[in-house]
């Protein structure tokens, strides 16, 4: 079934008996990322949102370098640079008044990581999440609102999904399922897939202090600073209350000690404000949205079973200080979505699938561990949080058939650096949901391989000298010094040599 013609199924209220390739059930970020990326790839794809409309509030407000990159791919960075902003340094209040300020992120170096960015952008999750649902409507794509996933059965040839919605119920049959629906996901319970704390009790709490979190118009603060409340000593925990860029909101966050029954309303906005800062009550004007949660840190078991696969929330499950839990999600969608192409288009085996868990879960394991660190003022937050040093080197499709390579060179399963060659960006190059051939110095002539972008460049400092197939998530698959060596890697990624 062509994508128009779902559309043409879910633009009324039934949805039961509609077929697809892959349903991604959760319209997050992370769902709503894979739908993009799915959806330039001309994959029949189909979101479904429990929800009955993207979800409120400024949750994961950071962008992180490595996702503004993956953004960039997916053709949203304009308007994400739009609807956002710098994050602003810290202030520390005491008794009322200015005690200093404080770096929030340890600064970047000059052309760290060969990137664009360099560090965090600020963007309230919401806007992230319209942004891209606006770019998913733009390709032909599509969410469905209001359909609440009760079950599921997989069998060789697929999944049918069950849902209930306002109308009734109903089922979709999938090819494939992506588990987007954050950290309770009703697919991950239904594909028998558990989840593991990672906090050092097995519980996953990282913490047993319940934080709010809700988004306020609050006079009486310059918008300049983010303003930080520290414990006073009284059984108060601590405040936080952040400009959120290109809105006219701020971030509260307050903690509160164990056992504590947190007053997650306007009123409790306005209560814990007045009494932990100089503020009045009746300077938080409106209360957009809030929230109260205890922080997790959580790891599923598995991140594939048959043709179910996990992502964002529904794999793991971050602390939010360390701004990594959105960021991880967004790019295990930009992990999966060309895997998923390439073995629906035919061109690659399902095993090619098994290749997204050998990749994310480690990863997703390694920011969990920084994400409880950070939180537990254990680390700071710097390179390791804007990940772009993060890779894949031990994966089976990182391929290095060359040798004496020096310690800092690039090696196949690292992410490809950005370079401004002869006026050209390499990210420019990289853009879009295709391989690139790219060969750096005097090589021999490379193959032709249909459908993959070639690029040369002479010697460089980051590249060196040799031939890289670089990923369409922006990762070198393989790396040598003769480009006719690297038929058997392309015919196992679904590339054909010509």
């Amino acid at each position: 079934m062509e994508l128009n013609s779902v559309k043409e199924s879910v633009a009324g209220t039934p949805l039961n008996g509609v077929d697809v390739d892959v349903l991604v059930v959760g319209a997050g970020p992370t769902g709503l990322a894979l739908g993009v990326d799915l959806a330039r790839r001309g994959v029949d794809a189909l979101v479904l949102e429990r929800g009955e409309g993207l979800a409120p509030g400024s949750r994961g407000k950071g962008l992180q370098p490595r996702t503004m990159e993956v953004l960039d791919d997916l053709g949203v960075l304009e308007e994400i640079r739009a609807a956002g902003g710098d994050y602003p340094v810290g202030m520390i209040w005491q008794d009322g008044k200015q005690a200093g300020e404080r770096a929030m992120f340890d600064p970047a170096e000059d052309g760290e990581e060969g990137s664009a960015f360099t560090e965090p952008w600020m963007v309230p999750q919401w806007r992230t999440q319209e942004i891209l649902h606006a770019r998913l409507a733009g390709l032909g794509g599509r969410v469905v609102f209001g359909r609440e996933v009760t079950a599921l059965h997989q069998d060789e040839d697929g999944v049918s999904v069950r849902f209930t919605s306002a109308d009734g119920a109903g089922t979709v049959r999938a090819r494939y399922v992506v588990a987007a629906d954050g950290g309770r996901s009703a697919v991950r319970r239904g594909a028998g897939i558990a989840m593991t704390g990672a906090g050092a009790d097995g519980s996953g709490v990282v913490a047993p202090e319940p934080i709010l979190v809700g988004d306020a118009r609050i006079g009486g603060l310059d918008r300049d600073h983010w303003h930080l409340f520290p414990p006073r000593g009284d059984g108060d925990g601590f405040m936080a209350i952040c400009p959120l860029a290109g809105t006219e909101y701020f971030q509260v966050v307050a903690g509160f000690p164990a056992g504590t029954t947190v007053d997650a309303s306007a009123d409790g906005v306005r209560e814990v404000v007045a009494a932990r800062s100089h503020l009045a009550a009746d300077s938080v004007t409106e209360v957009r949205w809030v929230s109260d949660f205890r922080p997790r840190a959580a790891l599923a078991d598995r991140f594939r079973a048959g043709r179910v696969l996990l992502a964002g929330d529904a794999a793991h499950i971050h602390s939010p200080a360390g701004g990594q839990g959105l960021n991880t999600s967004v790019q295990d969608a930009c992990n999966l979505g060309w895997k998923l192409g390439a073995v629906l288009g035919g061109e690659a085996p399902a095993s090619l699938l098994d290749t997204y868990e050998e990749e994310r879960r480690p990863v997703a394991a390694e920011m969990l561990g920084l994400s409880t660190k950070i939180h537990r003022g254990e680390a700071r937050r710097g390179r390791q949080t804007r990940q772009l040093g993060l890779g894949y080197r031990g994966s089976s499709l990182a391929a290095e058939t060359r040798t004496d390579l020096p310690d800092e060179g690039l090696r196949a399963g690292d992410r490809a650096p950005d370079a401004a060659v002869d006026g050209v960006r390499l990210f420019d190059v990289f853009r879009g949901p295709h391989w690139t051939l790219l060969t750096a110095g005097p090589v021999t002539r490379p193959p032709v391989l249909p459908g993959v972008r070639t690029a040369h460049i002479g010697s460089h400092e980051r590249y060196g000298t040799g031939v890289f197939l670089v990923r369409p998530d922006g990762y070198v698959g393989w790396a040598g010094t003769d480009a006719r060596d690297l038929g058997e890697y392309a015919a196992r990624v679904g590339l054909s040599v010509g």
